[in-house]
């Protein structure tokens, strides 16, 4: 990663914002998600409201994000995602952040507050969709998903490549959320990608395991519903 340059305003933006964090805790957050079996090396339990509350006081800074997400917080690394300005994300930095991943929640948050932006979002959702890594895939379907519900000037082509690419993660039953949101979300952009989700399912359905087939047939149920919009 980038060497972090020192600067005196950016420090002093940095032990304020880590004060607030501290500030905003939680222990009754952090004891709930560690039932769940969502775990940190250090959470504060702080809320995603409280969190995009400290992030509206600064302006976006790439060196102070980089600060934030090396310190390794759960806070402070939701917060680098929401303070890194997005003209400056290199494909370097989003390879390195989607490799250190270690929860669903910081990739949903790195997904929808920062890769969804970039010009190499539609390249890298493929590409980790491919990864060998658990969150590496969660997080290519994560960004394919979130391109297919914000990415209004795309036209309809850019997602056809998917469908080949997606196919052997309707297996994995660790993706399944990830699996069924994206599809939806396809489907809900026009007729033509929903009939061509329903077109890809109906494939899927023809695999021998069990998770896929239901997995399938869910969605199938939704998309071919005469109510669906």
């Amino acid at each position: 990663m980038e060497i972090l340059i020192d600067d005196a305003g950016m420090n002093k933006n940095y032990r304020k914002i880590l004060a607030q964090i501290n500030a905003y805790k939680s222990g009754v957050t952090v004891d709930l998600m560690r039932d769940r079996g969502i775990k940190y090396k250090i959470n504060w339990g702080d809320s995603i409201v409280s969190l995009r509350m400290i992030a509206n006081h600064y302006e976006k800074n790439h060196l102070l994000a980089l600060k934030l997400w090396n310190k390794g917080w759960r806070e402070t690394m939701i917060l680098a995602t929401l303070l890194d300005p997005h003209d400056e994300l290199t494909e370097q930095q989003m390879d390195y952040w989607t490799r250190s991943f270690e929860t669903g929640e910081i990739a949903e948050q790195a997904v929808a507050n920062f890769f969804v932006y970039s010009k190499f979002a539609f390249v890298k959702s493929l590409e980790y969709c491919c990864g060998k890594k658990p969150y590496v895939r969660y997080t290519g379907l994560l960004l394919l998903g979130r391109l297919a519900m914000v990415d209004k000037e795309s036209i309809d082509d850019m997602f056809m490549p998917c469908f080949n690419v997606i196919a052997p993660l309707s297996k994995d039953s660790s993706l399944g959320d990830a699996f069924y949101r994206l599809i939806l979300r396809l489907a809900h952009r026009s007729e033509r990608l929903r009939v061509e989700c329903i077109r890809f399912l109906e494939d899927v359905q023809k695999f021998e395991e069990e998770f896929p087939k239901k997995l399938a047939g869910s969605l199938l149920e939704e998309l071919k519903d005469p109510e669906f919009e």
